[in-house]
């Protein structure tokens, strides 16, 4: 008989929301998988848990994966977790549960904090459909291209940021974008927990240093249609986009690249109109 996976959930900062299943579960296990041992034993330290612990992360993942689906395989209970919330966001873990489904092994979720949720909840933005993209690039030309294949999304968009990333990325969400809503959850469930809710205009002038782990929650595309979908003229494209609250060069790339002009081009169009507008 094979063993089973499970997904045990950890706190995101508080360790009272550790749950008693969780902690039965991982006291009763053959092995724990840990994304950092280290991370890993002083939540075993503080609860007396005296399992044996093995790390799988990000470096490893290819060797120990195969390496702990040979232990199911062999009848062993393993449990996964991550350094803090749930295994598999954000972290290898969903690479270890393909193996296993792959192999007909029994996968179990231990439910537990996630900071994405969490942080959704409170943000005061719609929670009735969203979208989680985790973490942006760290290289600013690819993050600025993720966010224009995400102009349109109409659901609410939740991202993880570093804090010294964070003024990077709202400066990049406004240019891309336009002024939108937004809330930045900061050290969720502990001692400096922090949500702060506005507009990315507003979240730039006040994030002007910034400490703790972070999520980033943004409004999605209130427009009912793009503009090219209303069959605007070129200047009108960008006129719209500007009253928007678009970046006048993000504007003017976007309606070039969905014309398939050049960007000269349509800034021309847009000066000789406004020429005749003064006439």
């Amino acid at each position: 008989m094979a063993g089973e996976l499970y997904l045990c959930g950890t706190p995101i900062g508080n360790l009272e929301d550790m749950t008693f299943r969780a902690i039965r579960v991982l006291k009763e296990v053959d092995l724990v998988a840990a994304e950092d041992t280290r991370q890993t034993q002083k939540l075993f330290f503080h609860y007396e848990i005296s399992t044996p612990l093995t790390s799988y992360h990000e470096h490893n993942k290819d060797s120990k994966g195969n390496y702990l689906l040979q232990l199911l395989l062999e009848g062993k209970n393993i449990a996964l977790v991550s350094d803090a919330g749930m295994p598999g966001i954000s972290d290898p873990g969903y690479e270890l549960v393909q193996l296993a489904v792959a192999e007909g092994i029994k996968v179990t979720p231990i439910p537990g904090a996630v900071a994405a949720i969490s942080g959704l909840v409170a943000s005061g933005l719609p929670t009735d459909s969203f979208v989680f993209e985790g973490f942006l690039s760290r290289v600013p030309k690819k993050r600025r291209n993720k966010l224009r294949e995400l102009t349109g999304e109409k659901r609410t968009i939740i991202f993880y940021e570093a804090p010294h990333r964070l003024t990077k990325t709202l400066t990049d969400m406004l240019e891309v974008w336009g002024n939108r809503k937004v809330a930045v959850a900061r050290e969720l469930t502990k001692k400096y927990e922090e949500i702060w809710r506005g507009d990315l205009i507003a979240a730039l002038e006040y994030f002007q240093e910034v400490r703790g782990e972070i999520t980033l929650l943004v409004g999605g595309n209130q427009t009912e249609t793009s503009p090219e979908e209303n069959n605007l003229t070129i200047v009108e494209q960008v006129e719209a986009l500007l009253e928007a609250g678009w970046d006048k060069k993000e504007a003017l790339k976007k309606v070039a690249l969905e014309n398939k002009l050049p960007k000269k081009e349509v800034y021309k169009m847009l000066l000789e109109d406004r020429e005749k507008a003064d006439t």
